[in-house]
């Protein structure tokens, strides 16, 4: 059996394993999607954690700055909206009456120095340093390696070039 027919039977075995491995493109579950009209009406999908860590998607209207769940009035402002695939979305804790806040935590981050724009700023420095490790001769060895090459050249002049 020649090489390759081999290489393409094990090209053949591998071929269903990789199929099979496919990732899935997730999709909210049905009825839970806001379409265009309830967007003019408010509606947003809330994306519930709960204690155990179990996650439910339900539809609210937001009125007055603020939605109903589990009987509580939860903030519903601008700046706790989230956008997914042009869907307005709330990632709401259960245990808080204040949804997930994209701005405060940027904020919380950058006062406890856990964010990473600083991290993307020492690491280009970082690099832009590592590439120049490379030790590079000093001015003044360069000069005594020139002067001594003059030297000798001139040394051989002298001479009669050793003929």
């Amino acid at each position: 059996m020649g090489l390759s027919k081999e290489v393409k039977e094990i090209k053949a075995m591998l071929k269903p394993e990789e199929t099979d491995k496919k990732n899935k493109k997730f999709r909210l579950p049905f009825g839970k999607k806001v379409g265009k009209s309830q967007k003019k009406k408010n509606y947003v999908t809330i994306v519930k954690i709960n204690e155990n860590g179990h996650v439910d998607f339900q539809k609210r209207q937001i009125s007055e700055q603020t939605f109903v769940e589990d009987g509580i009035p939860r903030l519903g402002t601008p700046n706790y909206v989230l956008q997914w695939k042009n869907n307005p979305m709330i990632i709401l804790p259960s245990w808080s009456i204040k949804p997930y806040s994209p701005s405060e935590q940027h904020e919380k981050s950058l006062k406890d120095g856990s964010n990473t724009k600083g991290y993307k700023i020492l690491m280009a420095k970082m690099l832009s340093e590592s590439i120049n490790t490379k030790k590079q001769m000093g001015g003044m060895l360069k000069w005594i390696i020139g002067l001594g090459l003059v030297a000798i050249i001139g040394y051989a002049f002298l001479t009669g070039g050793g003929a």
